[in-house]
This record gives structure tokens, sequence and C-alpha cells, in this order.
């Protein structure tokens, strides 16, 4: 294919359908060509900077690609949580450096991968602190707390060392003694403080 019938390819993905992000089995139908064929088609429309390659297998529209749309693509039984869920939450008043992702592949304790969309880190967590999320790939703000609270203390590293929490009011609903219920007792714990210290838990 053209570069122009490439950047219309491109454009009417995005503008009809909010697609910015394909496979190569899905370029390859689309050029109908080999996969051979395909990489050389790659390395020039990466060179012309009209398509970048976010991982391995995966490549989309340069600056398009947000990590809530790569990370699933990445691995479907992954979700974003942690500092970068809290921050997106406007729980937390410092910027996340990393995307914390949990998942429950366990072949793997964690997985670093540096993309365009920001520097991704999965987590193999265990079944039952484990919980997907049930629309798009942010976990709710009450999960983000728990996972974040979680991660720090497996990490032998403090919570409040790290971030300045705000807005924690907002975590004071019906669901959130059956989500706390899911971590260990410590987290439980740790969970309660941080909020009492804000005078959030009755």
């Amino acid at each position: 294919m053209k570069a122009n019938a490439w950047r219309k390819f491109f454009e009417e993905q995005r503008d009809r359908h909010g697609k910015v992000l394909f496979t190569v089995t899905e370029l390859a139908n689309v050029a109908g060509t080999s996969r051979a064929a395909l990489n050389v088609e790659l390395t020039r429309l990466r060179n012309q900077e009209m398509l970048a390659k976010y991982a391995h297998g995966l490549y989309g529209l340069p600056g398009a690609v947000s990590p809530q749309v790569l990370v699933p693509a990445m691995d479907s039984h992954a979700y974003i949580t942690g500092h970068y869920a809290l921050y997106g939450h406007q729980l937390v008043t410092q910027a996340p450096v990393t995307i914390t992702c949990f998942t429950d592949r366990q072949n793997h304790r964690t997985r670093d991968r540096v993309t365009p969309a920001g520097h991704l880190v999965f987590v193999g967590v265990r079944s039952k602190v484990y919980f997907p999320v049930s629309e798009g790939a942010i976990a709710p703000p009450a999960q983000s707390l728990c996972d974040y609270v979680y991660l720090s203390r497996r990490q032998a590293t403090s919570p409040e060392a790290l971030v300045t929490f705000r807005n924690l009011a907002r975590l004071r609903d019906a669901d959130f003694p059956r989500i706390l219920a899911r971590y260990p007792v410590s987290v439980q714990e740790h969970v309660k403080r941080l909020c009492e210290s804000k005078i959030l838990l009755q």
C-alpha cells in the first residue's frame, strides 16, 4: 500500500471507529501482504512518523494510544491501578512516574515495559486481591487505594511517604468494606488508619 492509502485507512479508523491501535495481523490483512513484506511497510511507516510501535506486535498512531487502550491489548487480564489510578481519580497530588498494572498471570512477578504511552509495570498478584474492573481499564477509587497500599507494603515502603493524599472522603460508600475484605488484614488496617487520619471513617 502507498503512504496515502495507509494515511486514509488510519484516519478512517480513528475518526469512524475511534481505533488507534492495531495488531500485526490486522495490518497484514489490510495490506494483503506477507508478514515479511509487512515488516518493510511498517519500517517505512515508522520512518515517516505515520505509525509507532507500542509493544511487540502492536502498532498505533503516534501520540494517540493511551495506557487505557494499550494495557488490555498487551495483557487481557491486566488493569491499571495504584498510583497512576489514584492520580487520575484526583486522590493524590504527585504525578506518577510509572503506570502500575495488576494481573493474575503468575508467570511473572513484575514485568517492566517502556512504551510510547508510558512506563508500564505489570505486577502478578494473588487471586483474592486480583479483581478486574467491569468498565474501562482503570480500577475505581477505593480499589486503587487498597491496591496502592497492598503493593507498597509488599515492597516494604510506606504509602504515606511517597504521595500526599486528598479527596479521600469520596471513598465513604457502602462498597468500601466489601472491597477492603479482599485484602490481607494488615492492608485493611493500614487503609483504615490512613482514612481515619483524615477523619473519614466513622
